[in-house]
């Protein structure tokens, strides 16, 4: 404190200015600030890190607090693609449209939560040894076409199904932060036991816990051959959900005298999409690849897929400038004459403006029929599912499991 006092009198002794005092406040908190450090030596510095920011959109470049964005729903899955699991994969092909469209009812705080979903699969003998068997097929993502895309991309081969080292590795790849609201969830479907492999599925499920992350299991086969091998213990460690299913069983469809009127609207709507950038061309053709993905499974899935694109989670803002339209940030004049689409190419911000509400306005009313239909339709298949209804197929599994534990996030599912 000696040395302290002294550097401050001679600091006072040279204030003459403002300037001069300024430099005195500065000089005063560097000495305060290396004045109360941990004491420190030349061969083991200690140094605190500074604490992470949890969600860093909730902070602007001045310091001042902003309100908290929308919650999400962030859901990985992480499927066994060893040879028996063909009828697990085409469950998952043909369910997602079904899922997105009962996920999209969700609220909480009374607004619309954004949705993330990664793709692992795992126990695959075409797969590396060398990573437990193990490939990321997709990081989390909000483009849903993407995601069928990559679904309709998986084979089964093999294998040595390492349930501890597929959660682990999703565990320390993927983003997880997020706001204390998110629901996040693993989904794991196999049929092997649970506690396979060189990293412990017990220790991995506690990771999960620790980073708020809810693991829930799927054995495909007999309820009780799951319990018997490890999957129930598995979901318990981190509050999630046991379940099982049979993989094998055909996805039941319910065709309604409005899919096909519905499937009209199909092309209408997907005019509306106007690609633009680099890549724009390549995703507006995925678009028409997965509409014709989800025609393998009929009239009803297809229906399925359709109203998807009514749902808030179907937004392709990075190669279709409608969506785009919708960003805080989008500028029309940032984007370079070459990315444009050719409707737009050559015509003044005012023309472009003007076409891009058009197509908007176009969507929204083709939307508003798509959701008038399916509400018909929607009517009509519960009246057949009181006779039909299917409860050990992977969406019905998923969607108890989801829908229960979202309540703990205060999260509320429309009727």
């Amino acid at each position: 404190m000696i040395h302290l006092n002294y550097l401050i009198m001679k600091t006072i002794q040279n204030i003459k200015h403002a300037s001069g005092l300024a430099l005195f406040a500065l000089a005063y908190v560097a000495c305060i600030s290396c004045s109360l450090s941990p004491e420190r030596n030349s061969e083991n510095v200690h140094l605190t890190p500074t604490p992470a920011i949890q969600n860093p959109a909730m902070i602007n470049p001045a310091g001042a607090i902003l309100p908290p964005g929308k919650k999400k729903i962030k859901i990985a899955l992480l499927l066994d693609t060893s040879n028996s699991m063909d009828g697990l994969i085409d469950q998952a092909k043909s369910q997602l449209w079904k899922l997105v469209n009962e996920l999209s009812s969700a609220k909480c705080d009374n607004e619309k939560p954004e949705l993330e979903i990664a793709l692992y699969e795992y126990g695959n003998d075409g797969l590396e040894s060398t990573e437990g068997y193990v490939r990321q097929v997709s990081l989390f993502t909000n483009d849903l076409d993407l995601i069928s895309e990559k679904l309709f991309s998986l084979t089964t081969n093999g294998g040595s199904e390492f349930c501890g080292y597929v959660i682990n590795t999703s565990l320390a790849q993927l983003d997880w932060q997020g706001d204390d609201g998110d629901l996040k969830m693993i989904f794991i479907a196999g049929n092997e036991p649970f506690t396979q492999g060189p990293v412990s599925a017990s220790a991995a499920c506690q990771k999960a816990k620790e980073k708020e992350v809810v693991v829930n299991t799927i054995f495909c086969g007999q309820f009780d051959e799951g319990l018997k091998t490890g999957w129930k213990n598995g979901a318990v460690i981190s509050g999630g959900a046991y379940m099982s299913i049979e993989q094998d069983r055909k996805t039941v469809y319910i065709e309604s005298p409005y899919d096909s009127e519905i499937a009209q609207l199909n092309s209408k709507i997907n005019d509306t999409y106007i690609s633009y950038g680099k890549t724009g061309y390549l995703k507006k053709e995925n678009q028409s690849a997965q509409d014709r993905n989800a025609a393998n499974y009929g009239s009803a899935n297809t229906a399925n897929r359709i109203v998807s694109k009514t749902s808030s989670f179907y937004s392709n803002s990075s190669w279709d400038i409608v969506d785009a339209s919708k960003q805080k940030d989008f500028d029309i004049t940032k984007i370079k004459e070459e990315d444009l689409p050719a409707e737009l190419k050559g015509k003044t911000i005012a023309e472009k403006e003007k076409f891009i509400e058009q197509k908007k306005a176009e969507r929204e009313l083709i939307k508003t029929k798509i959701v008038e239909l399916n509400k018909q339709r929607t009517k009509y298949i519960l009246e057949k599912e009181k006779t039909t209804e299917d409860t050990k197929s992977l969406d019905a599994t998923m969607l108890k499991a989801i829908k229960e534990q979202a309540v703990k996030k205060k999260f509320v599912f429309e009727s």
